[in-house]
């Protein structure tokens, strides 16, 4: 089944953008390429919060995440080389627009006092990055099968060559911007 995100970008979204930019062919259009979620974790964390935090992210993305290892030691921060400290998923396709939908629509409103995503988090390559301060706000997460209010990093990566692109981009797609 075709994610509602996708035919919107289809049947919508890239006839703004072509009219707004001026684009002359349809594959000029920036889209959305992938969406990372990404949790860092404590060092001194044991194996049984990585795979609850595994096991979360896995239920918000639809899709289950790897643990990220450190490349280098660190001695300040008590890190080996190649020990665990976080957790990554990546989605494409279908599951990018449906956890994209989830996103906008039922996870962002549940914030408190939300006034609208920073349209300072652009890298200047039309890609965005947002920081969640904890996992209650998604609806698939049980509050009492939580052991630990943790946060995660969403990264949403566009083909837009400038940050103009990608906002409109984003726009589109019902990003809440202040």
């Amino acid at each position: 089944m075709t994610q509602r995100l996708k035919i919107l970008y289809i049947e919508k979204i890239l006839p703004t953008l072509m009219n707004q930019f001026h684009y002359k062919n349809k594959f000029q259009v920036p889209k959305i390429e992938k969406i990372v979620i990404n949790r860092g974790l404590s060092t001194s964390v044991d194996n049984k919060i990585f795979d609850s935090s595994l096991n979360e992210l896995s239920i918000i993305a639809g899709q289950r995440g790897v643990i990220t290892k450190s490349k280098k030691a660190i001695a300040g921060f008590k890190i080996r080389e190649k020990m665990p400290v976080g957790i990554a998923v990546t989605l494409r396709g279908e599951k990018m627009y449906g956890f994209l939908d989830r996103l906008i629509n039922l996870a962002l409103p549940r914030i408190r006092d939300f006034q609208g995503m920073s349209s300072t988090s652009f890298d200047g390559f039309g890609n965005y990055s947002l920081g969640l301060e904890e996992q209650l706000m998604f609806p698939e997460i049980d509050y009492d099968k939580i052991d630990q209010i943790r946060g995660m990093d969403i990264s949403i990566v566009t083909t837009s060559k400038n940050d103009q692109e990608g906002k409109a981009l984003l726009k589109e797609f019902g990003l809440p911007f202040k």
